[in-house]
């Protein structure tokens, strides 16, 4: 099987997506039933952090463990990338030792010179441009509490970040709209979509872009990376809070996520967030259960 990377969402077709999302219900069934599930016995996923981490990396690791494999961790901190390897040198050296690699770092070109020079496949667990694995779970939560996301509505609520890059993504690949609201001087990056990409519109404020979602979605003002801009941002995003008002006007079905971590009183509010229309307990959760039935996929290709 030739190799398949899963750089962003765009990587992998309806097919794919649709087989994933069975696989991970049968992920999870097996997982919360105590059943092993050790596909990936005798693999080894090494896992590349240039960024902090507190979900990508416990997903990864434990997933991988609980397929019966093995991870490693590596800091850049630790190791000679933080010294000035290149990342060429680095992907055919790492390739050589393991089965499969997770990289979560800064510039989407670091991934993919990394991905070129890899014997095995490669998962991007964040870049500035894209958080494909993110969007997955997110996809995969949507669909088991309401069905098909398919002709659904997404409300994006934020700066345009690697979290709407790989929503807008989606949208194409699993046909379905994002209506995005983005501050003045936040706005989306033409660069980083599709030519032609027609399944997304950009609406004046947040309350129109919340009327009539399916599901509504943020993520926090600061990114990582622009600490430095945090002052700058909270004065930009002011009236940008999802909060009750905000949600009501969504559907009454429509359910709310974050990607956490998240402050509460900043980009949502504490009535939103823990209140009867949010899953992002099950939207963190479901990291494992996705990233193990795409790291599944990639070493092995479709089971029965």
């Amino acid at each position: 099987m030739a190799i398949k990377h899963f750089l962003q969402f765009s990587d992998l077709t309806l097919e794919e997506f649709d087989y994933l999302i069975e696989r991970t219900r049968l992920i999870k069934r097996k997982f919360k039933n105590y059943e092993p599930h050790h596909t990936l016995a005798d693999r080894t996923l090494v896992m590349v952090f240039e960024k902090n981490s507190t979900r990508t990396r416990l997903s990864f690791e434990a997933g991988m463990h609980q397929m019966g494999g093995a991870a490693i961790y590596l800091n850049t901190r630790d190791s000679q990338l933080g010294r000035g390897e290149p990342v060429e040198d680095a992907a055919q050296v790492m390739s050589r030792m393991c089965d499969v690699i997770m990289i979560r770092t800064f510039g989407q070109d670091i991934i993919d010179r990394f991905a070129a020079n890899s014997r095995v496949p490669v998962i991007n667990g964040l870049t500035n441009e894209h958080h494909p694995c993110q969007v997955l779970a997110d996809v995969f939560t949507y669909i088991e509490h309401r069905g098909s996301i398919k002709g659904k509505t997404v409300a994006w609520v934020g700066d345009a970040n690697n979290m709407l890059y790989s929503w807008l993504q989606a949208a194409e690949v699993l046909d379905f709209h994002v209506k995005v609201s983005t501050p003045r001087g936040y706005d989306i990056d033409p660069s980083l979509v599709a030519p032609g990409n027609t399944h997304y519109t950009v609406h004046a404020t947040p309350t129109d872009a919340c009327t009539d979602a399916d599901l509504v979605t943020t993520d926090v003002w600061t990114s990582m990376g622009f600490e430095e801009e945090n002052a700058a941002r909270l004065q930009a995003f002011d009236g940008w809070i999802v909060d009750a008002a905000k949600m009501q006007r969504a559907k009454p079905d429509a359910v709310f996520m974050h990607c956490l971590p998240a402050h509460r009183g900043e980009e949502v509010s504490a009535e939103v967030i823990d209140g009867p229309q949010s899953v992002v307990w099950d939207e963190a959760e479901n990291r494992l259960h996705v990233q193990k039935a795409l790291l599944e996929y990639l070493v092995l290709g479709k089971l029965d």
